[in-house]
């Protein structure tokens, strides 16, 4: 590497320091021309994770979106802002895990479904609604049909 400031000399490495094996990695450098020392930065760089839309466009990842559509959804429900936050991670660090370069709308979206379902059955209908697309009060019904059965044998067992 050369020297960023007299353009001439070797910019070599004096220390490293790394915080338990993640970057990023900080290095001494200094220059055998003129002498100036100064820390630098090594990260790793990665391909932005594109999100492929149903109409086929892609766009950069990006886990505010997902966060704005939660808080939409859990508006006025007794959920957490550190409830909404674990579902974000939740779902990013799976996406991540699971997907390199792009990840399908519709992965993200039964990620966040399935999440919301556990958590906040007011929630998780509004956000299907959204998600799904509803357009008429049939659509409500054909979601909620299933918890409602469940509902019901949950207490004849409980009886």
């Amino acid at each position: 590497m050369k020297c960023p400031f007299c353009r001439e000399g070797d910019f070599a490495v004096i220390d490293s320091r790394k915080q338990q094996g993640v970057f990023p990695i900080r290095r001494r450098r200094a220059c055998g021309h003129c002498g100036r020392r100064v820390w630098t930065t090594e990260s790793i760089e990665e391909h932005p994770l594109k999100v492929v839309k149903k109409d086929e466009t892609r766009e950069p990842f990006d886990s505010m979106k997902i966060r704005l559509g939660l808080e939409r959804a859990c508006y006025k429900r007794p959920v957490s802002t550190e409830q909404i936050d674990q579902i974000v991670r939740a779902v990013e660090s799976d996406v991540y895990a699971d997907y390199f370069a792009e990840v399908p709308a519709a992965v993200i979206g039964d990620m966040l479904m399935r999440h919301l379902k556990q958590l906040d059955q007011v929630a998780y209908v509004r956000f299907a609604s959204v998600y799904r697309e509803f357009t008429d009060v049939h659509d409500f019904v054909q979601e909620v049909q299933p918890m409602l059965g469940l509902r019901k044998r949950r207490r004849k067992l409980r009886q």
